[in-house]
């Protein structure tokens, strides 16, 4: 397959549009950037483009997928608005990185809802998605652009890796801004649960509806309400674990690692600014400033991308609490570890 590969000023040409239009009503798939990652796109409504999505990532069968959509006041031919709080969360956070799962209409296929009767929708910030969004003129599902399992893609070369020749069009739209996926809030209950963490928190929440749940270790579930709930996500190819504790322990520890791993081995470090040069390997990812926890959030998959990039076979990376986005930042370390952590 040739894919065609846009940048943002391509998008303002008839012909392009055309072309992105054609790719999604007939079935196709378009890779294009969102303020959180990037996604690979199919219309909601065109069963063999969803499909193509799930054989191209590798991605389970019920692991949902989420529908986004241009503007609020589409929401209501597609779902299902059952509490008074859902309509302050979308004014107040939308467009932006937030998913509300709502009880979807007969109008929304199962195919993209893994046989649920909800489905997670939202409207993107991206300016790059939202002109595609209209252009298509239709929803468009767009689950994370990286193999199943694997570390999400923030970057245009990421995909570009994984995914030239596999679909009809790219966008390349440069770094994505947040850098990690969207919260996702179920709104059917009286008070909503979230059951994946993003930067759109639970005290950001709680500021326009309280209180404000969070769900139980979505691993136990046997069917996932939300993408990245069930499965193991975002994992480099090679051994991840988190080192937690003092910042001096730590630093002792992975270092008292490094020297017992045999020497055929490539052991990376995954580390903020202040401490990046105190490792005894010559793999470190300076993550960013601990005082900036944006940027951190922001770095998380370019880290573990690079990593695979590198052919690091061990990696040891710090745990970065304490911030305003540790619960997000943690959340997806923790799951590329699969919850391998040591307390020193």
């Amino acid at each position: 397959m040739n894919t065609r590969i846009y940048k943002p000023n391509d998008l303002k040409n008839h012909d392009v549009k055309t072309d992105i239009k054609d790719v999604l009503l007939n079935g196709k798939n378009i890779i294009f950037p969102t303020e959180t990652v990037y996604g690979i796109g199919a219309h909601v409504l065109n069963e063999t483009g969803v499909k193509n999505i799930y054989h191209i990532k590798g991605r389970p069968s019920d692991n949902p997928l989420i529908m986004h959509m241009a503007k609020i006041s589409d929401i209501g031919h597609y779902v299902y608005i059952d509490q008074p709080y859902v309509e302050a969360l979308m004014n107040t956070f939308w467009p932006g990185p937030l998913t509300l799962v709502l009880r979807k209409k007969d109008v929304v296929p199962t195919w993209i809802t893994g046989g649920l009767q909800t489905v997670g929708v939202r409207i993107p910030s991206h300016p790059v998605a939202l002109d595609i969004l209209k252009i298509a003129g239709v929803p468009i599902c767009a689950p994370s652009a990286n193999q199943s399992g694997r570390p999400s893609s923030t970057l245009f070369e990421h995909v570009l890796e994984d995914f030239q020749g596999k679909v009809d069009i790219m966008v390349d739209g440069g770094k994505s801004e947040v850098g990690l996926e969207s919260t996702v809030l179920d709104v059917t209950g009286v008070h909503p649960v979230i059951l994946r963490p993003g930067v759109i928190t639970k005290t950001m929440i709680e500021s326009i509806t309280s209180p404000v749940l969070i769900s139980e270790d979505a691993t136990k579930q046997q069917i996932p309400k939300a993408p990245g709930m069930k499965y193991k996500h975002y994992a480099p190819k090679g051994s991840l674990t988190i080192v937690e504790g003092k910042v001096s322990d730590v630093v002792n520890h992975i270092n008292t690692q490094i020297k017992h791993h045999h020497p055929n081995q490539k052991v990376g470090v995954i580390a903020s600014s202040d401490v990046k040069d105190a490792f005894k390997t010559a793999y470190v990812f300076n993550i960013g400033d601990p005082n900036q926890p944006a940027e951190i959030a922001s770095n998380v998959y370019i880290a573990l991308r690079t990593m695979d990039q590198l052919n690091i076979d061990v990696i040891y990376s710090l745990s970065f609490k304490d911030t305003q986005y540790q619960e997000v930042i943690m959340n997806r370390l923790y799951k590329a570890a699969n919850y391998q952590v040591i307390t020193v």
